[in-house]
This record gives C-alpha cells, sequence and structure tokens, in this order.
C-alpha cells in the first residue's frame, strides 16, 4: 500500500504553561497542506525500514514508523512489512512530516492487517508517540489544546485559497524552540479570531516561538516579509519553524524570491 503523509501548517501557536510531566500546553490550529512524503509498506518475510530521499538524523531503528509498527504489535499479531519512507517534507521544519508518517504507518496497519480500529483507538495509539501524531490521524483542520494532541472542531476553510510554504533549509530542534518560550495565558480567544476575515489576522494571530527565533533568524523574518510584499492576506512561522507560509488569493510566481529554498505552493 502506498499512501502520501502530508504536512501541516500553525494557524496560531500560543504557549500557554509548562506542564509538571515536562512538556508545554498550548494553543493553536492545525490545518493540513499537500506537501507530501510517500510511505509504501507490504507484507514480506521479515521486518525491514528504509528511507530515500531527504536523509532523516538519528538511528533508523528509532523512525517512528517501526514504532508505530511495534506498538501494534504489542497488541495484535501482524506479520511483517516492509516500510519504505520517501522522505520529500523537510525535517525540524515545524510541518510535523515526522508525526504525519507516524499516523499514516497506524492507519496503513489499520487497513492492511485489517485490524478495524476506531479513529479515537488510533489517535490513542499516535498519541504514545508523539504530540502531533494523534492529529494526522483525521488530517482535517482542528483546534488543537493540550500537548496538541487534544481537538476540538473549529469552522475554518481556506479552500480556494492559495498557500506557499517557504524553508530556508535551517533546522531548529525542539528542544531549541522551547527553550527561549516564556509560557504566558492566551489573551485571545483563537477559534473565534480565526472566524474573522484571513486578512484581518496580521496583527491578531501570532505565533510564540517568532519572539525569540526571528532575531536568532534574521533569515525567517526576511521571508515573512517577502510573502508579505508578494500580497499574502496572512503570513507566519508555522510550529516550531522554520518553515514559514503565506495565504494567498490567487496563485503568484514565487521562482525568483526563493530559489535557494526548499518550496512548495498548492490549492487549499
Amino acid at each position: 500500500m502506498v499512501t502520501f503523509p502530508n504536512a501541516k501548517i500553525n494557524i496560531g501557536l500560543y504557549i500557554t504553561e509548562k506542564r509538571a510531566d515536562g512538556f508545554h500546553n498550548l494553543e493553536s490550529c492545525f490545518y493540513p497542506v499537500g506537501w507530501c512524503d510517500i510511505l509504501e509498506i507490504l507484507p514480506a518475510e521479515t521486518l525491514s525500514f528504509r528511507s530515500t530521499g531527504l536523509d532523516i538524523p538519528g538511528n533508523p531503528e528509532s523512525n517512528l514508523c517501526l514504532k508505530a509498527y511495534h506498538l501494534l504489535k504489542q497488541d495484535f499479531d501482524i506479520l511483517p512489512v516492509s516500510i519504505h519512507l520517501h522522505k520529500v517534507v523537510p525535517i525540524g521544519a515545524g510541518m510535523g512530516g515526522g508525526s504525519a508518517d507516524c499516523a499514516f504507518t497506524i492507519k496503513t496497519l489499520n487497513e492492511l492487517f485489517a485490524l478495524h480500529l476506531s479513529v479515537e483507538q488510533m489517535e490513542n495509539y499516535a498519541r504514545k508517540l508523539g504530540s502531533d501524531c494523534a492529529f494526522f490521524i483525521q488530517n482535517r483542520p482542528q483546534y488543537c489544546f493540550g500537548k496538541g494532541d487534544e481537538f476540538a472542531n473549529i469552522a475554518v476553510d481556506l479552500a480556494g485559497r492559495y498557500i506557499v510554504l517557504v524553508n530556508p533549509n535551517i533546522h531548529i530542534s525542539t528542544a531549541e524552540a522551547y527553550s527561549g518560550v516564556k509560557p504566558l495565558k492566551n489573551e485571545i480567544d483563537l477559534q473565534e479570531v480565526l472566524q474573522k476575515p484571513v486578512n484581518e489576522w496580521k496583527d491578531l494571530v501570532k505565533n510564540d516561538f517568532e519572539k525569540h527565533l526571528l532575531p536568532k533568524y534574521p533569515i525567517i523574518e526576511n521571508i515573512k516579509n517577502q510573502l508579505y510584499e508578494l500580497g499574502a492576506a496572512y503570513a507566519s512561522m508555522t510550529g516550531s519553524g522554520s518553515t514559514v507560509f503565506g495565504i494567498f488569493d490567487e496563485e503568484i510566481d514565487t521562482k525568483t524570491q526563493f530559489e535557494k529554498y526548499s518550496i512548495w505552493q498548492g490549492k487549499l
């Protein structure tokens, strides 16, 4: 079976408090976008994992796809599989690429072996592997809170608009991003604010990581400013960076502005 684990953007991201377990509580709107990896999972005589495309740092044995397999294997007598991940979505880029790979592995194994897991059951497995993983089970716009693994419906519809995602090929680790954050209670109702027209979000909807990461990485702020200059209705860093996205009313030509970077654009 071949699937296409897609990335997500954060529309607004507020770090509201540090938890007793060392994680942070947050508020955000997660919105799926079309920048995708390619994941193939096939029955095999022995379990194997390989990756192509972008280089994935770390030990392949600790890849989230394999962790997802082993997690389900604890509860179900599933057969060995061959997992091939072709990595396209930049790593350490704030788009949840690894989390999507994990969630799509769970969904694929559920279908491949007819495990009949419910959405809730798959989300609970995904939560054990990473804060963003559970989102990609339903893979639809949601208001996210807690560690980013609790969800509520949100009426945000960007259908028909265009998005440009620019990654300046900078890897920002989660530890680096959170080391500069000062948790504060969110003073706006994000669900309510996102009902306003997109071009009103600029002065209202913030990403808390920008406050300390933009001065440290001026190129990220430059990209954000360029997207506004090109006519973006709204632009922001996503997640803990370093990717920046711009939402546009119509398709634009970005070849000359961002030719040195990794870029994806398409219709939402």
